[in-house]
């Protein structure tokens, strides 16, 4: 086991029901930002993230196929495997919950919920959501088509009667609450903390944890029989009187599992608890009230920091869904923005902390005005200025000035905001850094210093060196730390100014990332800048054109 800090964080798993979208994918990326981050710090940084494939309305579609679920799912996770790869996504494993050890690790659970009389038979009947569990009544909405969740409107709700195996959480409410007191980083940002907080003391109904039937016996078998004995038979296989567990409780098991539970102790012991859960709003519940619970039964640590995210809307505030047809395809995404530019905009453009309302005009304009024109016209007047008035010689940075004093400032916001997952505030930290720059290119303007240091002028030869050389650093420092979120660039920035990359694709193996970020790092080194290289185009695609071709696409 290594000995540097260990930073574990995991995404939601995605139902492998369908392709991803762009607002599927979205906490993934951000996800895997934090997990960069804690590479390059030189934490022991381990990233989970999957997909969740036990879902009813998983195996009905498949059966309506004429497929079996398996195959359905594998053909869905190839999908997202692909669209995570587009978006240079790094976790150190990708998860399904029909993994054998997965299947280990949720029955493990059921059995010390069992162990521990936290579960008991008993009949449930009400509304039923494929794609969530039994709802309230309160958590139903009626509509001219019936009865829907909110949260999967286009899944038809089921009136089901079951005989099922139900969890205490209702025990465990007086635990919640002292936990919310005594952790209040716990759920952040704070407003979501006081939404479940607020559900907790309005009282905590036990829920059921199996299911008496699913197409095409699709599921975890439940491995506790009616009379509570197992329900493994001597040859092996399950009884499938017992039922199968409920998809959200087998779902939530997943970020122990990753953690190496129940299979390698050691690991588990490592990795468990997690330190951040990144999920979004309409799964809060589940992550913040029933799993805490789960875990204590099961006699293990709830994770120290659930972080609960908006959505992308689309115009006119309505959420994003593929059964809608208002949703941006990954592929397509990248294929317009480029890996590093569609990470970019998308984090930029959505506080990682609320919903926000997203056009394809508002992502072009973002890259357009952030990308090619504040940072990357920097980047090429900066090299280019080395090489023509300085046959390339890069010069140190001084010890003084405006960008150095801006830097002092925006370093310690930029770390700040990516430690309080505030990504988008991170971004609009370090690009105070490239406006500073720019602004004092035109205040110097070192076109006019050099024809002055050709005639000459030593004050204006010095004056040029120290320009060039702030302008240089700050666009090293700009390149290094904007690497998590856009890691393909970053390597490219740096090599125009001179610089070796030390870090791998990932970001692990190289020196902690904040020593890197102190002005002047590298400043006893002498180097050369390289030939100028353009690493963002500007986008002068019609916005309504790419616009209606992503939405086909994504609607294919």
């Amino acid at each position: 086991m290594s000995d540097r800090p260990r930073y574990y964080l995991t995404t939601a798993i995605a139902y492998a029901n369908s392709k991803p979208g762009l607002h599927t994918l979205y906490e993934v990326i951000g996800a895997d930002v934090i997990a960069r981050w804690h590479r390059m710090r030189g934490d022991d940084t381990r990233f989970l993230t999957g997909t969740d494939e036990h879902s009813i309305n998983i195996a009905q579609s498949a059966l309506d196929e004429g497929r079996s679920p398996r195959a359905f799912v594998d053909e869905k996770v190839g999908y997202f495997k692909e669209a995570e790869g587009a978006l240079a996504i790094s976790p150190d494993r990708f998860i399904r919950t029909t993994d054998p050890d997965h299947v280990r690790s949720a029955q493990e659970m059921v059995r010390r919920a069992h162990a521990n009389g936290d579960i008991y038979l008993g009949t449930y009947e009400g509304w039923y959501c494929p794609n969530e569990g039994f709802r309230n009544a309160t958590d139903v909405v009626e509509t001219a088509r019936g009865m829907i969740c909110p949260n999967h409107p286009e899944v038809p709700l089921q009136w089901l009667t079951e005989r099922n195996w139900f969890f205490r959480l209702s025990a465990y409410q007086e635990r919640l609450e002292r936990h919310y007191a005594e952790h209040p980083d716990f759920v952040q940002p704070d407003y979501r903390r006081n939404e479940m907080l607020g559900f907790i003391r309005n009282g905590l109904e036990d829920f059921s944890i199996s299911r008496e039937r699913t197409p095409g016996d699709w599921g975890i078998p439940f491995p506790i029989a009616e009379n509570g004995e197992t329900a493994q038979r001597e040859d092996g296989s399950w009884d499938p009187e017992a039922g199968k567990i409920y998809v959200w409780f087998d779902a939530l098991i997943n970020y122990i599992t990753g953690a190496g539970f129940p299979d390698d102790l050691a690991a588990f012991a490592r990795w468990w608890p997690a330190d951040l859960h990144v999920i979004g709003k309409d799964i809060a519940r589940f992550h913040t009230v029933f799993w805490p619970a789960m875990l204590w039964s099961a006699g293990l640590e709830a994770p120290r920091k659930v972080w609960v995210h908006g959505w992308l809307l689309a115009a006119g505030g309505e959420r994003m869904s593929k059964s809608r047809g208002n949703f941006y395809d990954p592929n397509d995404f990248v294929a317009a923005f480029g890996s590093d530019g569609a990470r970019y905009v998308a984090l930029r453009e959505v506080p990682f902390d609320r919903d926000a309302e997203v056009s394809w005009d508002s992502f072009i304009r973002r890259y357009n005005a952030d990308l090619a024109n504040d940072f990357g016209n920097l980047l090429n007047r900066t090299v280019s200025m080395t090489n023509r008035y300085l046959d390339g010689e890069r010069p140190g940075p001084g010890h003084g000035g405006s960008l150095l004093v801006a830097w002092t400032h925006v370093l310690p916001a930029y770390q700040a905001a990516i430690d309080g997952c505030l990504l988008n505030e991170a971004l609009t930290a370090l690009w105070g850094l490239v406006a500073v720059a720019n602004r004092l290119v035109d205040a110097e303007k070192p076109w006019e210093l050099a024809k002055a240091a050709k005639s000459g002028d030593a004050a204006a030869t010095q004056r040029l060196r120290d320009v060039l050389g702030d302008l240089l650093e700050a666009c090293r420092l700009v390149g290094l730390a904007v690497a998590p979120f856009m890691p393909g660039a970053a390597p490219r920035v740096l090599a125009q100014l001179g610089y070796a990359y030390p870090y791998r694709a990932d970001g692990n193996g190289g020196p902690s990332v904040l020593d890197e970020l102190a002005w002047g790092a590298h400043s006893a080194e002498s180097g050369r800048v390289t030939a100028p290289e353009p690493l963002f185009p500007r986008l002068e695609a019609d916005p309504e054109a790419v616009e209606r071709a992503a939405t086909r696409s994504s609607q294919g």
